[in-house]
């Protein structure tokens, strides 16, 4: 009948509706979501389905967080423990706060400062010219410490060593972001950071001079695309900067690797008053991205690859290198190991170096493992299940005195490495020389921290 009313739904026709709706919207988001995953474990057998969840709490986290640091007193967590001897990137596993710790001798967290983004690396302003990394912290007064956010990043900030105390927050120029590393020159006056051209890729160093508040006063090329770690070449020469370029292009928003088929890693000496190019050498794979480096005091170069070419491929990814050297040294493992490259899952994350007894400390996260390598051999000593592993610096003895019990033994401790992880242990990896032959072993402390990719030594 034409002018008759529609009926209206009743409540229960609304709520039936309502729930079919919700049930094939979530049966819908399932079956994308494990088609997705299904994919990504062709590429990463570490893939699960709690990255997902993972992923919404990060992004939601964003949105939610301020933009900007507040330079406020950090918290102070145990004012009466002594001096930091490390310093880490942090998430608070209490608040989901992203945020930078510092680390005492005994491994307990003595301040803490909330930022507001995933930090990476720490960086340390050296005190004076010519002083020694392995000085007592307690003998040395507070220093800045650079902490470059995650790349793609559009923040660092400047703290204070000793409590944490924000000092300076410094913003990208509008055409770049940070790669996440930076170093400072050995007197400690310039801070030089690898950032992206973001309109043509093109790798940039950026100085800044600390005396006029870290103001950016200058840039030259990287010589490649991508550069991640940069590090001041330690031998009577402290003009020259070493560059590790990853030659992958990022996605700024997504952090999606654009060119993986035609990437040109490398690594650079540069001088840093000029930004002259000394040499640049290639790896022996293009895929071999060029990531993190470590120097020992008589000038090697310890290299970290991140492989990103087949699964299959067994490509070494500890390497060395000097000045005037052609091509890379790669170190070696043993020749009966059926693993081979393949336990690190193409993927180092940190690298540290004990120039005193020769040995290299790197860290898989992907591989839940540590590996130690002796120099003067070029080759592996173990490797040590710890999951999630990511930074790692020497840990120096406490004394150089063997204990009574110790020198009645064949045992004595070489040296010692300290590894962090994302599950929240700071794990003390020692080697121990026993009847000539060298073992490590490990001693876990847990704190409610995941501990982020890098940890420094002050």
């Amino acid at each position: 009948m034409a002018g008759a009313k529609q009926a209206l739904p009743t409540v229960k026709q609304v709520i039936t509706t309502s729930l079919t709706t919700v049930a094939l919207s979530s049966l819908g988001t399932l079956a994308l979501v494990t088609a997705h995953h299904l994919g990504r474990k062709q590429y990463d057998k570490q893939a699960r389905f709690g990255d997902y969840g993972d992923g919404v709490r990060a992004t939601w986290q964003q949105l939610t967080r301020k933009t900007k640091a507040t330079a406020v007193s950090p918290s102070v967590v145990s004012p009466s423990a002594g001096s930091p001897c490390w310093i880490s990137g942090v998430a608070d596993l209490k608040s989901n706060d992203f945020g930078v710790v510092g680390i005492n001798r005994q491994r307990q967290v003595i301040w803490q400062t909330t930022l507001p983004e995933r930090v990476h690396d720490i960086l340390l302003q050296p005190r004076s010219k010519g002083q020694h990394h392995n000085q007592p912290a307690a003998s040395l007064t507070s220093c800045h410490v650079a902490v470059m956010g995650r790349r793609p990043s559009e923040y660092f900030w400047i703290l204070d060593s000793s409590s944490g105390a924000i000092l300076h927050q410094i913003n990208a120029q509008a055409d770049r972001h940070f790669y996440g590393h930076g170093c400072y020159s050995l007197d400690g006056k310039m801070l030089y950071v690898t950032e992206n051209n973001t309109a043509t890729y093109a790798g940039k160093i950026g100085v800044y001079d600390v005396a006029a508040g870290y103001k950016k006063v200058h840039e030259f090329a990287a010589y490649g695309i991508g550069p991640h770690e940069i590090v001041v070449h330690s031998v009577g020469d402290s003009d020259t900067l070493v560059i590790a370029n990853g030659g992958i292009k990022t996605e700024r928003a997504s952090r999606d690797e654009l060119n993986l088929d035609t990437m040109q890693p490398s690594l650079v000496y540069v001088n840093r008053h000029t930004g002259q190019l000394l040499e640049q050498v290639y790896p022996e794979h293009n895929q071999m991205s060029v990531r993190h480096l470590a120097m020992h005091h008589d000038g090697t170069v310890a290299i970290g690859i991140q492989f990103q070419g087949e699964r299959h491929l067994n490509i070494p990814l500890v390497l060395t290198h000097k000045r005037g050297d052609t091509t890379f040294t790669p170190l070696q493992l043993s020749s009966d190991d059926n693993k081979g490259w393949h336990r690190f899952h193409h993927y180092i994350a940190s690298i540290a170096v004990d120039s005193k007894r020769n040995l290299i400390a790197v860290t898989s996260p992907i591989g839940g493992c540590a590996a130690v390598f002796d120099l003067t051999t070029t080759t592996l000593i173990d490797t040590v299940g710890l999951p999630d592993c990511a930074g790692v610096a020497v840990c120096l003895p406490a004394s150089s005195l063997i204990s009574h019990a110790a020198s009645q033994s064949s045992k004595t401790e070489d040296t010692s490495f300290i590894i962090s992880d994302g599950q929240g242990y700071l794990t003390k990896l020692s080697v121990i020389s026993e009847s000539n032959k060298q073992i490590l072993t490990t001693d876990k402390l847990l704190q409610p921290f995941a501990f982020d990719n890098h940890l420094k030594q002050l």
